[in-house]
């Protein structure tokens, strides 16, 4: 049994659910999102409780993949829920002498030590924004913000001898010594 997927998400107020066949759809205050879940999961949504609960048949109770996408489908709506009512952010920190980060129109410009600036497109439903040399990436979407900061970490990862690189805020960069000269 699924300990994630047998609690019912509590859905606050101000957030309009409906269900649509397998497509769960969420909206709110942050956005609209929508999720089509797999068929061997069932999602109800009960108006006077508010909340969602996730279940499977009883007959696939040993079937693994079905108590593994009971829990995960879950997750995802609850994600959902909590997207449309807080968002999701996310923040790096571009670290070099001399560079950069500037967004330009629809694409994130990274000056970040090569020959020519890397271009990240950023997607829909996603808003980055550039202050000095912290990079915020906020929206309603958890797994396209993680994606995209993932993106963008990407370009050029810190590396350990003299931390340069994009990282993120939070996290730490193990330093190495490096050679040694003489004696």
């Amino acid at each position: 049994m699924s300990r994630i997927g047998k609690k019912p998400v509590d859905v606050p107020a101000g957030v309009k659910v409906s269900l649509n066949g397998r497509t769960v759809r969420v909206e709110g205050p942050k956005g609209t999102l929508e999720f089509e879940h797999r068929p061997e999961v069932s999602v109800h949504w009960d108006e006077g409780e508010k909340s969602i609960s996730v279940s499977i048949d009883e007959s696939k109770a040993e079937d693994r993949l079905a108590r593994a996408l009971w829990g995960t489908t879950r997750a995802i709506i609850r994600n959902m829920v909590e997207g449309v009512t807080k968002g999701y952010e996310k923040k790096l920190e571009v670290v070099g002498v001399g560079w950069t980060a500037a967004v330009a129109g629809q694409n994130l410009k990274l000056n970040v030590g090569f020959a020519d600036p890397v271009s990240v497109a950023i997607p829909s439903g996603v808003t980055v924004g550039v202050d000095k040399q912290i990079i915020t990436v906020s929206g309603p979407d958890r797994q396209a913000v993680g994606q995209l900061a993932a993106m963008i970490r990407s370009k050029r990862p810190p590396e350990p001898y003299n931390g340069k690189g994009v990282k993120y805020v939070d996290e730490v960069i193990h330093r190495k010594q490096g050679k040694q000269f003489g004696s």
